[in-house]
């Protein structure tokens, strides 16, 4: 038997039994002893996150708007601990669209990237974003990812929702009243200009865009120095999207279902909650409230401030909490009784009073090249004890390309159980010179930096790949020279190679006499320099035999040192009357 619950439900007195019955379901269906879900009430005392983890304030993401509260089938797709990759075969449930899974682990991928510590996985966004919107609406998404319509909450008008007035003078919602969540993993604009990415890389921070929308959210849920391999650490990141204990059961349930396994749908094909009361995401009138969903009026939500603890045994009230904005909730705002707000944790950070080097050498690397080793330090507190979970940002400052995987200036990494962090790998650019890789402490002034240096590509061989004697009448052209750059052994790519023809003796110097080529305005010149091929080759300009007839040499000196001297010999220009 499937525990299908068909409704879009609001908060209100009214759903409490449905919702209880729900829970009630879920429970029943998940596996005790599991990592990755809390022991019953658990998340009561441990679940709320603080305004410093969030790192907005306020509320929750969506602004208290609805959610579908629909559990996953009770028969699950696949054995517990088998394949979370099924073939394209399985429940309609644990179908997902091919855009909206593509987004959801290319954010996994990006955060891991930038914040490996959190460990987020990308099923847990797509059970955000089932509750949230459906998948977008069943995957309702162009080939950029961006939904065919707008995905709108209610306007936040305070009339059984949160009262959030107009902070983007209607740019994202249509509405230049109230605020309303926006885009598949629905975003109010206030908490959208303050977490907003750009996922798909075309130079835009959409919330419509489920590329865009997915990375925002694996940030938000990452905030702080949350590890969602931790029960603890990912109720708090669910709580602090929206601080409900119906959503986050719900979600639980979501993220438990995917992991046993999902398979890829079309887009547009994915399946949506059902009944005849659920609201279709994205009716809403951008100048009204809700539209086409008839509910009891609800009383104005009396929710706990983000950070407050919800009480053991109290109302199961499927109240849609306030979600973050970029500004922290104060006692007496509308809709928002006061309550009183518990002492936030210390952040890891700020215990840490030293941050040192823990091994990194010289930091050299060749243009276009990977430095060698890693920059890695260790944070540690008064008592010379390590400090874990503490945010350390990396920024390569000075005149420099040089720049951390995937193109980042600055990296943030969690410090470990011992205290230390290391930076992801440096990719050299083809600027060549000093710079400096500095590590900060993030949120204090704790900090220690790293000299690093990028040396010019190199050649310690050159040889020539052409055997025939280079003879010219004067007046005449050579034939083309063409030489191979290497380096141990292998092509020396875009290395700079000088060409010069010089005089005879043990203190050669330039030649102005003899062959020459031309400069890029014609005018003759015996020095120049060059640039080997991406495979090393270099095809020199055609030279001209000119002087008194002789042997002269062409010596070529590459970056590195490696040198090469080839003969020019000009022969005399016959004498017409002599024939």
């Amino acid at each position: 038997m499937a525990a299908q619950f068909g409704r879009r439900l609001y908060r209100g007195a009214a759903t409490t039994a449905v919702a209880a019955a729900a829970v009630a379901a879920l429970s029943a269906s998940q596996a005790p002893g599991s990592p990755l879900v809390a022991a019953d009430g658990e998340h009561a005392s441990t679940g709320a996150a603080t305004p410093a983890e969030q790192g907005g304030g306020g509320g929750g993401v969506s602004g208290d708007s609805p959610y579908y509260t629909d559990l996953p089938p009770l028969n699950t797709p696949d054995k517990p601990g088998s394949s979370a990759e099924l073939p394209v075969t399985g429940p309609a449930e644990s179908g997902i669209p091919a855009s909206v899974l593509a987004a959801y682990k290319k954010a996994e991928r990006t955060v891991a990237g930038t914040d490996a510590a959190c460990r987020l996985p990308w099923q847990l966004l797509a059970a955000i974003g089932k509750v949230e919107s459906g998948q977008a609406r069943g995957g309702r998404v162009d080939a950029q990812g961006t939904t065919l319509s707008p995905i709108l909450g209610p306007a936040l008008d305070g009339n059984g929702f949160a009262l959030i007035k107009d902070t983007d003078n209607g740019v994202y919602d249509g509405d230049r009243t109230h605020d309303r969540a926006v885009g598949p993993m629905q975003f109010i604009p206030s908490t959208w200009a303050v977490w907003g990415q750009d996922g798909n890389g075309d130079g835009r921070k959409d919330p419509n865009n489920v590329y865009d929308a997915a990375l925002a959210a694996g940030h938000y849920l990452c905030a702080g120095s949350r590890d969602l391999s931790t029960a603890t650490d990912l109720d708090r990141a669910v709580l602090s999207y929206n601080h409900s204990d119906v959503y986050l059961r719900t979600v639980r349930s979501w993220f438990t279902y995917y992991n046993r396994g999902t398979h890829e749908v079309p887009d547009g094909t994915g399946v949506l909650p059902t009944g005849p009361t659920s609201r279709n995401p994205g009716s809403a009138r951008p100048s009204g409230g809700p539209s086409a969903t008839p509910s009891p009026t609800p009383s104005p939500s009396k929710t706990p401030k983000p950070g407050g603890t919800p009480k053991p045994g109290g109302s199961t009230k499927p109240t849609n909490p306030s979600k973050p904005s970029p500004e922290p909730s104060k006692p007496g705002d509308p809709g928002k009784p006061p309550t009183t707000t518990p002492t936030p944790e210390p952040s890891p950070s700020e215990s840490v009073t030293e941050l040192k080097n823990t091994g990194t050498g010289t930091l050299t690397a060749t243009a276009g090249g990977t430095f060698d080793g890693d920059i890695k330090v260790r944070a540690g507190d008064a008592d010379g004890d390590p400090v874990a979970k503490a945010s350390v940002t990396f920024t390569v400052t000075g005149d420099t390309d040089t720049r951390f995987g995937g193109g980042a200036k600055s990296v943030t990494v969690k410090t470990a159980a011992d205290g230390t962090a290391s930076a992801p790998l440096l990719h050299a650019g083809e600027k060549t010179g000093e710079f400096t890789v500095r590590a900060t402490v993030d949120g204090t002034s704790v900090a220690t930096s790293f000299k690093a240096t990028v040396t010019a590509r190199q050649a310690d061989a050159l040889t020539r790949t052409g055997t025939t004697e280079l003879t010219a009448v004067a007046g005449q052209t050579f034939d083309d020279i063409t030489v191979a750059a290497t380096y141990k052994g292998e092509a020396a790519a875009k290395v700079a190679v000088t060409a010069t023809m010089i005089t005879d003796g043990d203190e050669p110097a330039e030649n102005d006499k003899g062959p020459y080529c031309t400069d890029d305005d014609g005018n003759p010149v015996r020095s120049i320099v060059l640039t080997t091929e991406p495979d090393g080759s270099l095809k020199l300009p055609k030279f001209y035999a000119d002087g008194p007839a002789g042997t002269y040499k062409l010596r070529l000196t590459a970056e590195g040192g490696a040198t090469l001297v080839i003969e020019l010999t000009v022969e005399e220009r016959p004498d017409p009357a002599a024939s």
